[in-house]
């Protein structure tokens, strides 16, 4: 790595601490520039968003300070300058409907090349896989261009809730929900699906995604369809359009294709009563409620740019006819636009990499437990003040299905953040929902179960789960640290004498705008 980063850190992902004291440059004076070194980290950092339609990377420089002042070891990120965006990439596909791994690849080294940017520079990274490139055979691949990185960069495979979670934080919704106090209905409208997320306070409340996008269908020069997804027969089919290689489509149908998507999108995003297509087009289950009186509305993706009058290039699809109805459904209702600040570059984001703490010798580690262990997904259930069984188990299931982990393939760590008294009974409650939630997705796989507290329980919760629980999978109980939703964990080998473990955090940094 270009730098050597040994700090304890734990930084805001939304950049909303009260930074105003904090010294951004260090001094000419020797002394006073060894001081500040200590309490400040610059990172290099690129994100790279693969996604249905485009593919494009944004290279970042992020400078992280000690909060120093009130004592503390927690490191904020005071300052994220973009120093590089790439072109944006249709994203390439072979013959077969496969990701064109070679062309991605020197569009990746293009990019380095073009930002000044040597691999070696980088500290740490996220490549994120959304929508339809997710599903394409040899996804995988993909991300193995990233291997040779190691654990310098963040490989995550973004379902439909948790892309709608990363497209609210990277537009900036999130932001702005925070700032004016205002719920949010944000909609991510990309190439082959369209994300919703409800906002309130700073906080995504629910996602939902549906079956939406500019690129359904890709034309050549003489409208002939080179590109069909799944989705497009089904909209074609409800218009009695027929959709079939070598068939030009008109301008009317092009039309008609684009107002029936924007009408099952608004539907959906509004929670208004649905039609059957709309039904038919929905790849999660429904928000439960539309956005309030009042709410604002926000747009990101591929076709935001052609809504915040940003674009007016045809690239061969449906985004511009897309824009234009969904504008006439807004229209309908007597519903603004509200801008956010970033739109087709959403979710091209940066991750911050630093130790967090060393977590102390009240941990809890099975013989069988094979370490290190690299890039854990961070799962933060909301719990009651007073917990149940019941409560707990649900709190993770439902956290679970926001990040997309419900099948899980490889390890995760739940952070249960402790609040009130250490009373067995609480701890038994904590320790009989882990089991509840967790048992039957670990068991079969031998995957570990890693706990995280930010309090010395770690051994304690650990033991109740083997000795009075069986609980039968590997188990990793650390305490003494603080995580949040959309962290990623790596857990190091054990430092002798003392037995501590050192904790690797891995944060999402996401762009901020000033609305």
């Amino acid at each position: 790595m270009g730098h050597d980063h040994n700090h304890g850190f734990d930084f805001s992902l939304l950049g909303n601490e009260d930074l105003g004291s904090l010294d951004s440059e260090p001094s000419s004076e020797g002394n006073d520039t060894a001081t500040w070194l200590l309490d400040n980290v610059e990172l290099i950092t690129v994100g790279v968003d693969v996604g249905s339609s485009t593919t494009h990377l944004v290279f970042s420089k992020l400078h992280l300070q000690r909060l120093a002042q009130s004592l503390s070891s927690r490191f904020v990120v005071v300052e994220r300058n973009e120093l590089h965006r790439s072109p944006i990439l249709l994203t390439p596909f072979t013959t077969d409907g496969a990701i064109d791994v070679a062309k991605l690849s020197e569009f990746v080294d293009q990019s380095y090349r073009s930002a000044g940017v040597a691999h070696d520079d980088v500290d740490t990274g996220v490549v994120i896989l959304t929508g339809v490139a997710l599903e394409r055979q040899n996804s995988r691949a993909v991300a193995e261009l990233f291997a040779a990185h190691g654990g310098k960069f963040v490989c995550a495979s973004a379902g439909h809730n948790l892309e709608g979670i990363l497209a609210a934080f990277g537009s900036g919704a999130v932001a702005l929900s925070r700032r004016q106090k205002r719920e949010v209905l944000h909609i991510d409208i990309g190439g082959g699906t369209s994300k919703l997320a409800l906002i309130r306070d700073g906080e995504v409340l629910e996602t939902s995604a549906i079956s939406v996008g500019a690129r359904l269908l890709a034309f050549d020069e003489n409208d002939v369809p080179i590109r069909i997804e799944n989705a497009a027969y089904t909209i074609a089919e409800s218009l009695g359009i027929d959709l079939r290689p070598q068939k030009p489509l008109t301008e009317s149908e092009k039309e008609s294709f684009a107002e029936a998507m924007a009408k099952a999108l608004l539907a959906s995003a509004l929670a208004e009563d649905e039609t059957e297509l709309s039904k038919q087009l929905m790849l999660t289950t429904e928000l439960s409620r539309g956005p309030v009186e009042n709410s604002l509305i926000s747009f990101s993706g591929g076709v935001s740019e052609y809504l915040y009058d940003r674009e007016t290039h045809v690239f061969n699809d449906l985004a511009m006819h897309l824009s234009k109805a969904v504008k006439k459904e807004l229209r309908s209702r007597n519903l603004n636009i509200t801008p956010t600040g970033e739109g087709i570059r959403a979710t091209a984001i940066g991750a911050s990499q630093f130790t967090v703490q060393l977590s102390g010798n009240t941990i809890l580690l099975s013989e069988e437990v094979q370490l290190p262990l690299h890039n854990l997904p961070v799962v933060s259930p909301k719990i009651p003040l007073i917990p149940t069984r019941e409560t707990v188990a649900q709190g993770i299931t439902t956290a679970l299905a926001r990040l997309d982990l419900d099948d899980l393939q490889s390890p995760i760590c739940v952070y249960l953040p402790w609040r009130g008294d250490a009373e067995y009974s609480i701890l038994f409650s904590l320790a009989a929902g882990v089991s509840d939630a967790l048992r039957h997705l670990l068991a079969p796989k031998r995957l570990p179960l890693v706990l995280a507290l930010d309090v010395d329980l770690g051994a304690a919760l650990g033991r109740l789960l083997v000795e009075e629980l069986g609980f039968d999978s590997p188990i990793i109980s650390i305490d003494g640290v603080e995580l949040r939703e959309l962290d990623y964990v790596d857990l190091g080998t054990p430092i002798e004498p003392t037995n501590v473990l050192p904790v690797m955090v891995k944060s999402l940094a996401f762009p901020t705008t000033a609305i």
